[in-house]
């Protein structure tokens, strides 16, 4: 494993803001000169990329290869939040992840989930408490307290919550934010409590009110939620404020590229590729404290070749000195001894089961918009059969399920609107943030049908249409495979092909219906408990 080389090129210093000409001499890892001057080439030298908010397990990868797949496109390191393993395992699923991490040479640096469950108002497999929290930071395995999305708790200054972000503050680690549509004294009341950062802004204003009050704010484009144009023009105005995240990336979009698409885009957008640089870099590695390189002399090798800012072709990636990828190809090793950690125990279920009594002519409905999760709540008419109400497709109006995956009780039933299938039914364990089962289908016959496939396999992705069914399963906890990108991702498109074909116009159905329980998110959601009204946070009647 060779560690110790010189390398030359045109050199972006993203600290002094500059390109220059020279060589870089590393040795054992660590870069110990920068000789300024006339070299014979042409590439780019450039920190590597660090995602500053995303969860691993929204790529359906285990961590290992989530980092064999990234380094590809220029990723070094992530600032990651494992708080989907954690509603599903606890503590120990935390570690997971952490030790899954620390076998790779790639930069993982987790954070302690600040709500699990996120809610009180839904049921999740596992709890992190206060003293797990601080059993986490007391022994150094996170690096930060990560995003509180109970901002209610943090405005009302409810003690739970209050206590967790004390004890981030008492080991002087970064909070980060989660609060959509926040404004006014509500949020300055949450800015002022100690959260830094926010990746939930749907638009400049929002923003910039964040900023005002001190916050950093992560222009987040996942494979659904994507912020990325509303925001970009921070770049020009605020750079320093600024980082860039994914969030939540699916095993298909990240099979495609990672940050180096947002750097190309920024670039392509009028941002100076430094100030872009930068962003993707100095910003997250100072905000976290992070122990990733900046192309400095006594800085760990940390960086990437790439041929120019036009066609960004990212030629190498180096992490501690080590190359860890070339020419689209990654040089990580697969484990292939994972584990599958995993929590399920859910009964198969009858078409009776999800069947629900009409009570009025009217329902209360979640109305999803495609690249959002937020969502409104909207009445419609009822379509009743055999006094039972039933999905709607001339109202494009579906029958949803939510069932606790995690002990045998009774499902949960509403309807959304804007999916848009004709026929079949798609289920997922992957449910933020408790990741129960959720299904959305147009018959209750292939409703069942899905959900139980899903239950068959402790775990997965899954879609019924005229063909029959398909699955991907997900054995650690439900959330991810233990196979590589290659195959995760195309079985994954070949179920969301498929999902399409069904009828919907949503770039990410999968990503959109996993989002339909979260309910930290208005307006209109379901949990595994019932409907629940985002805005008054409290449970409320499918009926009007």
């Amino acid at each position: 494993m060779k560690t110790s080389f010189t390398i030359s090129g045109n050199i972006v210093d993203v600290v002094k803001e500059r390109i220059f000409k020279g060589k870089i001499t590393v040795e054992q890892g660590k870069i110990v000169r920068i000789d300024e001057g006339e070299v014979d080439s042409d590439q780019y030298i450039m920190p590597g990329f660090v995602d500053a908010h995303i969860h691993i397990e929204s790529s359906m990868l285990s961590p290992v290869e989530f980092a064999k797949a990234s380094v590809i496109y220029g990723t070094v390191a992530c600032v990651a939040d494992p708080h989907e393993i954690a509603n599903v395992l606890g503590i120990e699923g935390v570690r997971f992840m952490i030790k899954e991490g620390e076998s790779v040479p790639f930069k993982f640096f987790f954070g302690a989930p600040s709500c699990v469950p996120a809610t009180s108002f839904e049921s999740s497999g596992a709890k992190l408490t206060s003293l797990e929290i601080e059993e986490l930071f007391k022994n150094k395995e996170v690096s930060f307290l990560a995003e509180m999305m109970n901002f209610p708790g943090v405005v009302f200054n409810d003690v739970v919550v209050m206590t967790k972000i004390a004890i981030a503050q008492k080991y002087n680690k970064p909070i980060d934010g989660h609060a959509p549509g926040l404004m006014g004294e509500q949020l300055k009341t949450y800015a002022d409590a100690g959260i830094t950062t926010d990746h939930e802004c749907m638009n400049i204003d929002e923003a910039l009110a964040k900023i005002e009050h001190g916050m950093k704010i992560q222009i987040r484009e996942g494979s659904a939620a994507k912020n990325f144009d509303d925001l970009i023009s921070l770049a020009k105005t605020h750079s320093d404020k600024i980082m860039f995240c994914s969030d939540d990336k699916h095993p298909d979009d990240l099979l495609k590229g990672h940050l180096n698409l947002l750097f190309k885009r920024a670039v392509e957008y009028g941002i100076n590729p430094i100030k872009v640089a930068k962003i993707l870099s100095y910003n997250p590695i100072k905000h976290y404290s992070l122990n990733v390189g900046l192309l400095q002399k006594g800085d760990f090798a940390d960086f990437i070749v790439f041929d120019n800012f036009d066609s960004f072709n990212v030629r190498a990636t180096y992490i501690n000195g080590e190359k860890v990828a070339e020419d689209g190809k990654s040089f990580i090793q697969s484990n292939k001894n994972t584990a599958c950690p995993n929590l399920f125990n859910v009964l198969p279920l009858e078409i009776k089961d999800i069947q629900i009594e009409a009570k009025s002519n009217l329902i209360k409905v979640i109305e999803v918009e495609d690249g959002q999760l937020y969502t409104k709540a909207v009445i419609e008419k009822a379509k009743i059969e055999n006094n039972f109400v039933v999905s709607d497709t001339d109202a494009d109006v579906l029958k949803m399920v939510v069932i606790n995956r995690y002990i045998p009780s009774k499902p949960a039933i509403g309807f959304i609107k804007n999916i848009g299938f004709k026929q079949g039914a798609i289920a997922s364990s992957i449910a933020h943030d408790s990741h129960n089962i959720v299904a959305v289908g147009v018959s209750d016959k292939d409703i069942v049908k899905a959900i139980n496939s899903i239950i068959d396999v402790k775990g997965g992705i899954c879609v019924v249409d005229e063909k029959g069914v398909q699955v991907l399963p997900l054995p650690i906890a439900g959330l991810m495979s233990d196979k590589g990108i290659v195959e995760v991702a195309n079985l994954y498109e070949s179920i969301n092909n498929r999902t399409i074909a069904l009828g919907t116009s949503l770039k990410s159905p999968f990503m959109t219906i996993s989002f339909m329980s979260l309910l930290v998110i208005p307006e209109l959601k379901l949990s595994d408990k019932g409907l629940f009204d985002g805005i008054e946070f409290s449970f409320t009647n499918l009926f009007a």
